[in-house]
């Protein structure tokens, strides 16, 4: 359920007065750490905006609104957030913790491609649960995906990618999507298995991209979580769930920040059609009002 509280709404407020005073900063401030944008990146775009109030001599709190838009505009379009699909297949690595939506994210994925009139196959390589391999077959069907299911239970992980891939090249399918296991995200046991993954896949083709999925609710403490794939999988994209409005909006720029990789997709519902891309200024304006 979304969030009663908006970062747009507690705005708005704010940019209605008659001139920018010292609650005007104390108010932003209080603004932008609710909405999980951490207290580094708050210190931040406040000292940017300082400087900007500063120059342009301005106690319009109108200019305010404006200048904190192309702030943050400017920061999120740093990075560049296209998904790079070109290849064919273009074989996508998803990547993330147990219980950040990976599997359901794989699915929605899978129906955004769809959208575009690409084939995509899915690839169930999380075969250490018998669990994740059917709620995965579920959703890529909801999907609009063919799926390569394990041959036999607890089958290697790297040798489903490979079949997955064989069968895409097989079927001039467009683009592959390889669900990976999530769990035990601090042992090297799987870090291993990733790597091997990889090194499998890379002898058919190349990897388009591998895509870390990150659970805006959980903010820094699911960013610390997921550091051991930011270090060791290859990470080229990241995909926001659960990104419940502007409630939490602000940890996609810190997220962004912290770990120098772009946002490419984010989810805001619970639905199927509930993945976008991701659009710095459309982010911005919605987060802003």
């Amino acid at each position: 359920m979304a969030s009663p509280w908006s970062l747009s709404g507690a705005l708005k407020g704010m940019f209605a007065k008659k001139t920018i005073d010292d609650e005007t900063w104390d108010d932003l401030e209080d603004a932008l750490i609710t909405a999980d944008f951490g207290p580094d990146v708050t210190d931040s775009v406040i000292t940017e905006l300082r400087a900007s109030v500063r120059r342009f001599n301005t106690t319009d709190p109108v200019d305010l609104r404006r200048m904190l838009r192309e702030t943050l505009e400017e920061r999120l379009a740093k990075l560049n957030p296209t998904l790079t699909l070109s290849a064919r297949p273009a074989v996508v690595l998803v990547v993330g913790v147990n219980g950040v939506g990976k599997t359901t994210t794989i699915g929605k994925f899978a129906k955004f491609l769809r959208g575009y009139d690409r084939t995509v196959i899915v690839g169930a390589a999380d075969t250490f649960r018998a669990a994740a391999v059917e709620q995965l077959a579920t959703w890529a069907e909801r999907g609009g995906a063919e799926i390569q299911l394990p041959q036999q239970p607890g089958q290697d992980p790297a040798s489903v990618a490979y079949q997955t891939i064989e069968r895409a090249q097989r079927e001039n399918i467009d683009i592959v999507l390889i669900d990976t296991a999530g769990r035990l995200q601090t042992k090297s046991g799987l870090m291993d298995e990733l790597t091997k993954i990889r090194r499998v896949i890379e002898k058919q083709t190349e990897i388009a991209e591998v895509l870390l999925v990150l659970d805006a609710t959980t903010g820094q403490n699911g960013l610390s979580q997921a550091q051991a794939f930011i270090e060791h999988a290859g990470v080229t994209g990241l995909v926001l769930t659960k990104l419940d409005g502007s409630a939490k909006g602000g940890f996609v720029l810190s997220v962004q920040e912290k770990t120098g990789i772009p946002i490419k997709l984010i989810g805001q519902g619970e639905g199927i059609n509930d993945l976008t891309g991701f659009t710095p200024h459309v982010f911005v304006q919605n987060l802003i009002g």
